[in-house]
């Protein structure tokens, strides 16, 4: 009797370990696991099509916010993330001290500078009002935008996140009004012009070729990533993930999809991890 307990035990043990393994760790399963964020998912439905033909299983893992894609990878519950800018991502795993690191570019979805006033960027007045979104890495990434449209000029130590004192030239004296983020396309009936950023625009039916100005891929620091553990950047899965992302089918794919709203950008890492030379 006491040996039939024994057996059970180890039986049980045996089994609440195999349980717990399939449910704690993604790098134990045939199937690559990608955590994404927001509802959104026509290009990596794509995707996984794809690779399910060469070979690669892919399940994607959606969550509805930008911390818990990254809590979730550096706890191995998914394999990858695809979310998030490269600037947001280096902010974050400093802030939460994550060993993560960038494996790959996708995307970027471009803020715009948009006006229901003015035609052009020459239009704007003397001391035209300007909405802004006014969290702190929106806040610079509209600074930056208004510096490339060449109507400011920043501060030499300008390092993404924005202020107004990061301006260091104004010529026009344009009044920057800081707004919640979300409210920017509402701001389009009483300022001049208004930044927004791409999701509230598409939200706002506002197309970007109607837009006085927009960001390019030359854009670094808002240039979307997929990221991995930083001991996981070898993984022949994970390179085949990124290989698919960059083929041709895949870019002709968003091209065709969203039409200049989300923007191919397959650059280096070596090219990706040196944004911030774009702020200088």
């Amino acid at each position: 009797m006491k040996k039939f307990a024994l057996v059970l035990i180890v039986l049980t043990l045996g089994l609440l370990a195999a349980c717990g393994k399939d449910e704690g760790n993604a790098k134990d399963s045939d199937t690559i696991k990608v955590g994404v964020s927001g509802g959104d998912t026509r290009t990596w439905d794509y995707i996984v099509g794809i690779a399910k033909e060469e070979g690669l299983n892919i399940e994607l893992v959606k969550f509805n916010d930008y911390i818990q894609p990254n809590i979730a990878l550096a706890e191995g519950e998914i394999d990858a993330n695809a979310f998030q800018t490269i600037s947001y991502f280096d902010e974050f795993k400093a802030d939460q001290k994550l060993d993560l690191e960038a494996i790959g570019s996708t995307v970027i979805a471009p803020m715009a500078i948009h006006s229901k006033k003015h035609k052009t960027l020459e239009d704007l007045p003397e001391g035209a009002t300007i909405a802004l979104p006014n969290e702190g890495t929106n806040f610079g990434r509209a600074l930056l935008l208004l510096q490339e449209a060449g109507l400011i000029t920043l501060t030499d130590d300008f390092e993404g996140i924005g202020s107004i004192d990061k301006i260091k030239d104004n010529p026009k004296n344009l009044k920057i009004e800081p707004v919640a983020a979300g409210n920017t396309p509402r701001f389009l009936d009483d300022a001049d012009a208004s930044i927004i950023n791409n999701n509230f625009a598409v939200e706002a039916d506002l197309k970007l070729e109607d837009a006085l100005f927009h960001e390019s891929a030359t854009a670094k620091p808002y240039i979307n990533i997929i990221a991995a553990q930083s001991g996981d950047v070898d993984r022949p899965e994970l390179q085949k993930l990124v290989e698919i992302y960059h083929s041709e089918k895949v870019e002709k794919f968003i091209i065709d999809t969203f039409k200049g709203s989300s923007i191919p950008t397959f650059v280096s890492l070596e090219e990706l991890k040196n944004y911030k030379d774009s702020w200088k």
